[in-house]
């Protein structure tokens, strides 16, 4: 015969859901102060964080961004920046204490930015259709798939092993990201056509970099994304 379920059978899954709920409502939690945040940014247009000393925070972010550099000029075999963004993160991460004090320019050094919606362009794919993602902005089909790859795979918050923290860090991140485009919003607003002018100048701005401001005639010939022009 078989023995009657109890509740201290079951109290393993209960325990499984109990924290499968509590992470879900901690990622709630977090996207719910991030919209917050993004529509105070908004409307009053200024930085989310204004109340902060910004360089407290955005210098450490862009040191997380020199890592996902890094690995996107060795994908593209840019070997000497590379070796430079080698010592710039080296050095702004001890230092600088983890990056919060931009030791290298104040040294005279140079910073480069990749990331893989470039290496996917520096690889012949074009940037297929314009998008503009929840929170983030402007961005495009091949952008999109960088963004995502760089996120999951080559940012070292992704990394982080305990969740709380790692939520907290995404969502000052993805704040500190929002800030940034702060600016670029006032002027598509003012501008005849807003969503024209942005998306113009994102793709424009983007392609740009890809080619790394040069063009080249017998450089390789982009592939086609079936996802829209």
């Amino acid at each position: 015969m078989d023995k009657k379920t109890t509740l201290i059978d079951n109290l393993p899954n209960l325990m499984n859901l109990f924290d499968m709920t509590k992470h879900i409502s901690k990622f709630l939690a977090l996207i719910l102060i991030a919209f917050v945040m993004f529509g105070c940014a908004s409307q009053q247009n200024k930085d989310p964080l204004e109340g902060l000393n910004r360089s407290v925070y955005k210098y450490f972010f862009i040191n997380i961004r020199d890592v996902v550099t890094l690995v996107n000029e060795l994908f593209q075999f840019k070997f000497k920046q590379a070796a430079n963004t080698t010592g710039r993160v080296a050095l702004n991460t001890t230092v600088g204490v983890l990056g919060l004090f931009d030791v290298h320019s104040k040294a005279g050094g140079a910073r480069t930015k990749e990331d893989f919606g470039q290496t996917l362009g520096y690889y012949g794919l074009s940037s297929g259709a314009y998008l503009v993602l929840p929170l983030l902005g402007p961005s495009s089909t091949r952008d999109g798939i960088g963004f995502a790859t760089d996120a999951f795979f080559f940012d070292p918050i992704g990394y982080i092993n305990d969740d709380t923290t790692r939520w907290a860090t995404i969502a000052l991140a993805v704040t500190d990201k929002r800030a940034d485009l702060m600016d670029d919003i006032d002027i598509r607003d003012k501008s005849f056509d807003p969503y024209a002018y942005m998306r113009d100048s994102y793709l424009q701005n983007r392609e740009n970099l890809v080619k790394d401001g040069v063009e080249d005639p017998v450089g390789v010939r982009p592939y086609t994304v079936p996802f829209g022009n």
